[in-house]
């Protein structure tokens, strides 16, 4: 049995790559030896992260440009992904959107797509590369979830009920899939450090000390460590665990805070 964080020889491909967390995910899976995928909607960003990575890993690492509310992109990625690599050992299903506003002033619109692209896509995006990793012979899927999927706040109705969501998928999936071999874990991340949470900071829309005084860590996470867990769930050490959703959000949902 290998404890090790070692993926050469496989193929990862990840959702929402072009910055965040999916961009520190992708730094892993590359690190870690394995040929990667980049799927995101914003061209330029996926291309310039990608040529960044194989600067220092030629030829490891490609770009796609796609959305994963489209079932039929997602499909041509995931095959995509298998003529790069030979196979699909592991997706990232990480893409989604942040969003808050009070409900009763919540627009259908809005609604309709916090709930397209942070639920019905991360299914899509599981469905098809189920599909290949079960003719394959297995494969390991690590959803993103949110600890707002696991604990609920105010002001964020369609994130959070997408979020539950995924961790209800996630669930599902892992069960109807563990005798194809197909291990389905989610990844339920708090508040992390990165250029969005600066620029949220900046403009006056994140107070940051109120958040790590919240937090009992003392502090918000960093993307490295996000990235850390999604690789565990996603690699041999976590043979024996599926249907399960890792919380790193610094004890946040673990305090009862008055």
């Amino acid at each position: 049995m290998t404890t090790t964080f070692d993926f050469t020889g496989r193929t990862a491909l990840l959702t929402g790559a072009a910055s965040g967390l999916g961009l520190a995910m992708a730094r892993a899976f590359v690190g870690a030896g394995a040929k990667t995928v980049l799927f995101d909607l914003d061209e330029d960003g996926v291309r310039v992260a990608a040529d960044a990575l194989n600067a220092d890993h030629p030829g490891q690492v490609t770009a796609l440009v796609g959305s994963i509310t489209d079932p039929a992109a997602v499909a041509a990625a995931c095959e995509a992904a298998v003529a790069f690599g030979g196979r699909l050992d592991v997706v990232m299903n990480n893409a989604g959107i942040s969003g808050n506003g009070p409900s009763l002033d919540l627009d259908e619109a809005t609604w309709r797509r916090g709930i397209d692209i942070n639920l019905n896509g991360a299914f899509f995006v599981a469905q098809a590369a189920g599909r290949i990793m079960a003719e394959q012979g297995g494969g390991s899927i690590v959803n993103t979830a949110s600890m707002y999927g696991v604990v609920a706040a105010p002001e964020r109705a369609a994130y959070c009920a997408a979020k539950a969501g995924v961790v209800a998928l996630t669930k599902v999936l892992a069960i109807e899939w563990a005798d194809r071999n197909i291990r389905v874990n989610a990844i339920a991340p708090g508040y992390v450090r990165t250029a969005l949470t600066e620029t949220l900071a900046a403009q006056g829309r994140l107070d940051l000390d109120a958040l790590n005084a919240r937090v009992p860590a003392g502090r918000l996470g960093t993307p490295e460590e996000i990235a850390s867990a999604s690789l565990f769930l996603a690699s041999d050490a976590s043979a024996y665990v599926t249907g399960q959703t890792l919380v790193a959000d610094g004890g946040w949902s673990s305090y009862s805070y008055l």
